[in-house]
């Protein structure tokens, strides 16, 4: 087997030997992580935890001074495993290659590292490993997302619509006052009063009932255009962090989440689970049914019109 062919498809490390430059660089790895996971672009893949097996380099600079056996100096094994079980915790990932770019800009931010070698394989598509290798250095590493707590100044308030305020001649007016605070908004709400088709899978009609809340949730778009629809984490962080009104669009986020809402969630139950995911300062939920929430938001239960 040449050397091309054999770097090509044995451990990273020998990637990082090969293509080691003048300077001498230390290196930490990680052989044969194998944990399972929900992840994977099909259809047929979601709701199926399969394994991946990750192996790891990490190339950084010697220490200039001696160790004297001291492990504050060093970068820690932990901190590989970390990256990869933080990253897979943060949320349902349709790519490897994104799981592995994640991975790698976790690893980076360390200020030890220099360039790191992730390779992840899916054991269970096949008679064979499928996988994807990356090699990022530090110059090249993709800046990690921002953490929750960066944005606890820009808590937002969280709003459920009745399909009556949706419609109602008081809508602007509401949207004026919430608009004046400065403060960031998220309105959410349920489906319309037409008829969900019903279907027997629990798996199917969590997806119908979403997509029926989101074509609801156009029609609230449709009344303001203030009212701006959005569906992921990063949408929603830069609308609060611009004091905007934004219109929760939820199925990505659920779909995605690790730990998202049990099957069957009612819509308010949605909007708490997004307060609570998001930090929200205060969840305002229509009267009338029992009390929600488990104290980690603020919950009150006021008509919409008297919230603002």
């Amino acid at each position: 087997m040449s050397d091309s062919i054999s770097q090509a498809f044995g451990h990273p490390i020998e990637r990082a030997e090969a293509l080691a430059g003048a300077e001498p660089r230390d290196r930490i790895s990680l052989r044969d992580y194998v944990t399972q996971v929900d992840i994977g672009a099909f259809q047929t893949e979601r709701g199926h935890r399969q394994r991946l097996r990750f192996n790891v380099v990490v190339e950084v600079q010697p220490l200039a001074d001696p160790l004297n056996d001291d492990v504050d100096r060093i970068l820690s094994y932990d901190v590989v495993t970390e990256a990869i079980e933080g990253e897979l915790a943060s949320e349902r990932l349709n790519l490897l290659e994104t799981l592995a770019e994640r991975v790698a800009s976790h690893i980076l931010a360390e200020p030890q590292a220099e360039r790191v070698f992730v390779r992840i394989e899916k054991l269970d598509r096949g008679p064979g490993a499928l996988g994807v290798e990356i090699m990022r250095s530090r110059a090249d590493a993709q800046p990690l997302a921002e953490e929750e707590g960066d944005l606890a100044d820009h808590a937002p308030r969280i709003f459920f619509l009745t399909n009556c305020d949706i419609a109602s001649d008081q809508l602007g007016a509401v949207l004026d006052r919430i608009e004046a605070t400065g403060e960031p908004a998220i309105l959410c709400c349920g489906p319309s009063d037409l008829a969900v088709p019903a279907t027997g899978s629990a798996m199917v009609q969590r997806r119908i009932d979403l997509l029926a809340i989101e074509q609801n949730a156009w029609v609230l778009a449709a009344r303001d255009s203030r009212c701006v629809v959005v569906n992921s984490r990063t949408e929603l962080d830069w609308a609060m962090k611009h004091g905007q009104i934004s219109v929760w669009a939820p199925s990505k986020m659920v779909l995605d989440a690790v730990d998202g809402p049990k099957l069957g969630a009612d819509p308010q139950d949605l909007a708490l689970w997004l307060a609570e995911s998001l930090g929200a300062a205060q969840l305002i939920l229509p009267p009338g049914r029992g009390d929600a929430g488990s104290g980690v938001v603020p919950v009150d239960r006021v008509a919409f019109g008297d919230a603002a």
